[in-house]
């Protein structure tokens, strides 16, 4: 299960209308348990980046990095946090 500490949402501008839809950047930083293979010592974030068009939405990528340095750590999350991070996204849209 994710727990999540804080994070930010914001819009992505699109200067020249290349992409389809909106899309926004989420930064997500989880409150990861010390026995978790996921845990590192200066926390760990998810940049996300969703996907709205159409009133439908979708995570087009994620990763998991390191939440001091920034530096992209070589996890992906289990089928079920990422439910829970699509759950979030969805629910945490910027208006």
């Amino acid at each position: 299960m994710l727990t999540v500490t804080s994070y930010t949402a914001e819009q992505v501008k699109d200067p020249f209308g290349i992409l389809s839809g909106q899309r926004y950047e989420f930064v997500i930083k989880l409150d990861v348990p010390e026995e978790d293979e996921l845990y590192t010592e200066n926390g760990v974030s998810v940049r996300a980046i969703v996907k709205v068009e159409n009133g439908q939405t979708s995570i087009v990528n994620y990763d998991l990095q390191d939440s001091l340095s920034g530096e992209l750590l070589d996890f992906e999350l289990e089928e079920d946090e990422e439910a829970e991070l699509f759950q979030f996204c969805s629910e945490h849209l910027p208006e």
